[in-house]
């Protein structure tokens, strides 16, 4: 799988890609994503379970419990604005 960190979510985690393999177990993206906070750390909880995180899984924005599998492209970044 590949994830992405797009802006601030970027800056404040230190990363702008990776590949990952999805442990068992993890077949949705709040899996994924309580995985990745539980692997790395208070600062990634923090992060990625903010509530106006926006999450994207091939290009497509979903909620969290879409499924996920190892092919996909996931995508973290936060709200934008516009003016």
């Amino acid at each position: 799988m590949k994830v992405i960190y797009f802006a601030r979510v970027r800056e404040q985690l230190g990363v702008d890609e990776e590949t990952l393999t999805c442990p068992a177990g993890v077949s949705t993206l709040a899996e994924l994503v309580d995985w990745l906070a539980a692997e790395r750390g208070a600062p990634w909880d923090k992060v990625l379970q903010a509530p106006d995180l926006i999450c994207a899984v091939n290009q497509e924005v979903v909620d969290r419990q879409v499924a996920v599998s190892d092919q996909d492209e996931v995508a973290f970044f936060p709200p934008v604005t516009g003016g």
